[in-house]
């Protein structure tokens, strides 16, 4: 059954507030920003999309692989930025030409919902520098 983008920015907004723990992904107790979104597809399918290796803070950096670009185009739809939605997947780099390795929900045309180390899952502006780091642009299958 497919699935409404509305739908999906509820169930976004049901992990707001979880505390941001690295590698967790269990609503109200603690997240990081892969854990919201697979939490998300959870919820959506009913099991995880694949089992996930550990990994560090700085994991993909050394090798420069696009390790979430590659996950992501695995299991959700690519669509240009342009095209973007609520309930669609943001990726981003956070510097320049580094590896994409930061994921949130598109809210509303100017917020995301992100898990970001040091704060709990929060709804934010899309401001411009988000736009400036955007890498790409997935919708749930």
């Amino acid at each position: 059954m497919p699935h409404t983008r509305p739908e999906i920015v509820r169930i976004a907004r049901t992990w707001l507030g979880t505390p941001y723990h690295h590698q967790a992904s269990l609503r109200g107790v603690g997240t990081d920003c892969i854990g919201l979104i697979r939490g998300i597809w959870r919820e959506l399918y009913g099991c995880e999309a694949q089992a996930l290796p550990a990994y560090t803070r700085d994991w993909a950096e050394a090798t420069g692989e696009e390790t979430l670009l590659a996950a992501a185009r695995r299991h959700l739809a690519e669509i240009a930025p342009a095209d973007a939605q609520p309930g669609c997947v943001l990726v981003f780099r956070h510097r320049g030409a580094t590896v994409a390795k930061h994921a949130a929900i598109l809210a509303t045309p100017n917020t995301m919902i992100h898990a970001l180390e040091g704060a709990p899952v929060c709804e934010v502006t899309l401001s411009p520098w988000w736009h400036r780091h955007l890498a790409a642009v997935f919708a749930f299958p």
